[in-house]
């Protein structure tokens, strides 16, 4: 396996490649938690699976596609992918953007996310302050809902779930 050299923290396997990333900034860190507790007060009011953030290893494939979405779900009925590690498909992942991951967020892990079939793909852009909510229809993601500065964002596979962008970046 070809390893890319870095004094950074958080590690994932790309194509076969291990990718050290940059531990993220207070700001991200304040965004994720935010959404941490919008969408766990929700799930757990309905009783409709598990969430995490991160680290945790998402494992589609040992070896080849190993990442760590910034937030996932699990809906309750597919709860026997969660293991040591997620081994299998989110029903949910969340990637909080910053200016440096934009191309990594968006166009590389988004076309892992979207080659292994998870459902729902939510792109948090804190300096646009804009949510976007991706959804597959057949293999390709589509724009299911979005929001910048202000509005609601509804989750298709968070069953009624809507939130209020405001809570998340004020």
């Amino acid at each position: 396996m070809q390893t890319i050299e870095s004094d950074l923290d958080l590690t994932e396997i790309i194509h076969g490649v291990e990718v050290v990333r940059p531990c993220p900034f207070a700001k991200h860190q304040s965004i994720s938690g935010n959404l941490v507790f919008i969408i766990h007060q929700h799930i757990e009011t309905g009783n409709l699976g598990q969430l995490y953030f991160a680290p945790l290893d998402v494992i589609f494939e040992e070896g080849i596609n190993r990442l760590q979405p910034d937030i996932l779900f699990v809906k309750k009925e597919n709860e026997g992918i969660l293991q040591d590690w997620v081994r299998g498909v989110p029903d949910m992942v969340c990637e909080i953007v910053s200016p440096s991951s934009y191309e990594y967020d968006t166009e590389i892990k988004k076309a892992i996310y979207e080659k292994y079939g998870v459902p729902e793909y939510w792109i948090v852009m804190p300096e646009l302050k804009t949510v976007e909510i991706l959804t597959l229809e057949g293999d390709t993601y589509k724009l299911h809902s979005v929001a910048a500065f202000e509005g609601v964002v509804t989750s298709k596979v968070i069953e009624g779930l809507q939130v209020d962008i405001k809570d998340i970046f004020e």
